[in-house]
């Protein structure tokens, strides 16, 4: 037993040494943060460079009243929104409105407009109906094709600003209009419509100890939002860069048949679990740099209480759990490959347990804590990134019981997947120009 885990360290320093030192390694501690938030910096510098061109608008007004009020409002926006307060530099489009008089044959005026549009004359055009002024126009069905009370007509993108900017200033032209016909001043209809500023708390709280009841504080959006999405990016980024290498290694070290040498010194089982302690080996060092780095960067910009310091235990259970579970598997998988590039094809199965919970994370975050949220974070396979998710996220109030039995979940997992692919490891790692069927896999999990 001593002899065998001393075995086991052998081989896990012998790769854990061989990995850190390389260039590879160091380049990539400062790369990979790079390409995985690159798409919030894209975002960063696009915002930073807006796009300032005049944006020319036709507004075909069927009620001959409401054109007048939606241009007057559409102008007091760009008065508002043009410059930012702070740097005066211009930081949205100008809105240039003209007015279009209705024509008889309505198809062929919006497909004159059309072309005006397409040929960059226009930015888009809004044709306002004559039901545009009914306190309660008719609804319309969302797959009929025909314009309802007001429309608007461009070819930009369907998350253009633009759309919310024009639809912001058509609401507030028309309600002018509506209050003015109900008999309201006009010169009070500014303080009518003006908006009301929401403040977002979080709980009130009593002290178990003294009794004492605490107020709630102000929510804050990058603790909402940036603190859970960014400490789960980074268990996924960790994640990946600790098990990915390991699919490709194991084939090469068959490949090559590197494998039967170290097979002399060592089982099969020591060979795969010294390779995995390896791997682990650097994505706890990995994990420290950036826990460090980014926690230091924090403090320095004076938002130390941003650091969610009581998730970071949670965060290296996690970790550990979720590298031991995903390089065992690599290396079951690598062992039944004959070549690198089978090996390629097979890693979106590895990387599945950690891409998956990302394209869930908008719907857990909007509902922490209900039932669907609950079940997907206590899924073996997803525990790790969606349970750290939720018990991240400031006030998520997950209960105590959730964390637990989703480790417990995560552990006996763990364990049942090593098991298997030390099973599968032991058969396959020496098998030489035939790659086994997925029938040959399961057997071999099972039977050993």
């Amino acid at each position: 037993m001593h002899k065998g885990l001393h075995r086991i360290l052998l081989i896990a320093k012998r790769d854990y040494l061989a990995t850190i030192r390389t260039k590879a390694f160091i380049i990539g501690l400062v790369v990979a943060p790079i390409l995985f938030g690159g798409g919030f910096l894209g975002i960063a510098l696009i915002q930073s460079k807006p796009d300032i061109k005049e944006r020319h608008v036709a507004i075909i007004d069927r009620t001959g009243v409401l054109a007048a009020a939606v241009i007057q409002a559409a102008e007091e926006k760009n008065a508002k929104d043009l410059f930012d307060k702070t740097s005066h530099r211009q930081v949205q489009p100008r809105y240039v409105f003209e007015t279009v008089p209705p024509a008889p044959d309505p198809k062929l005026q919006r497909l004159a407009l059309s072309e005006r549009v397409r040929h960059e004359q226009l930015f888009a055009f809004i044709e306002i109906g004559p039901a545009a002024l009914d306190a309660a126009p008719p609804s319309t069905n969302d797959k009929d094709s025909k314009p309802g009370p007001v429309a608007t007509y461009t070819n930009a993108g369907g998350f253009d600003e633009a759309s919310r900017w024009l639809g912001d200033a058509i609401d507030e032209g028309v309600q002018r209009v509506r209050l003015a016909r109900l008999g309201v001043d006009p010169r009070l209809v500014p303080d009518v419509l003006s908006d009301v500023k929401v403040d977002r708390f979080g709980l009130v709280s009593r002290d178990l100890k003294t009794g004492e009841i605490h107020e709630a504080g102000k929510k804050n959006e990058i603790a909402e939002f940036g603190v859970p999405f960014g400490i789960m990016l980074l268990l996924g980024m960790i994640v990946m860069i600790g098990a990915s290498p390991m699919l490709s290694a194991v084939t090469e070290d068959k490949a090559q048949r590197l494998v039967e040498m170290l097979l002399g010194m060592a089982t099969p089982f020591e060979l795969m679990m010294g390779k995995v302690l390896g791997a682990l080996g650097t994505s706890l060092t990995s994990s420290a740099f950036y826990i460090i780095g980014g926690t230091l960067a924090l403090s320095g910009m004076g938002l130390s209480g941003l650091v969610p310091f009581a998730v970071f235990p949670w965060f290296y259970v996690y970790l550990i759990a979720d590298v031991t579970f995903l390089c065992s598997l690599a290396a079951a998988l690598g062992s039944g490959c004959s070549s690198p590039q089978e090996a390629q094809q097979l890693a979106i199965v590895l990387l599945a347990p950690v891409m998956i919970p990302y394209f869930l994370i908008a719907f857990v975050m909007q509902q922490p804590n209900g039932a669907i949220s609950t079940v997907l974070s206590l899924f073996p396979p997803f525990t790790p990134m969606l349970m750290l998710l939720r018990q991240a996220m400031p006030g998520g109030g997950v209960p105590v019981w959730q964390p637990w039995v989703g480790l417990m979940g995560v552990l006996a997992f763990t364990l049942l997947m090593v098991t298997a692919a030390a099973r599968i490891f032991r058969v396959a790692i020496l098998m030489q120009g035939r790659a086994p069927k997925v029938a040959d896999l399961v057997r071999w999990a099972v039977r050993g």
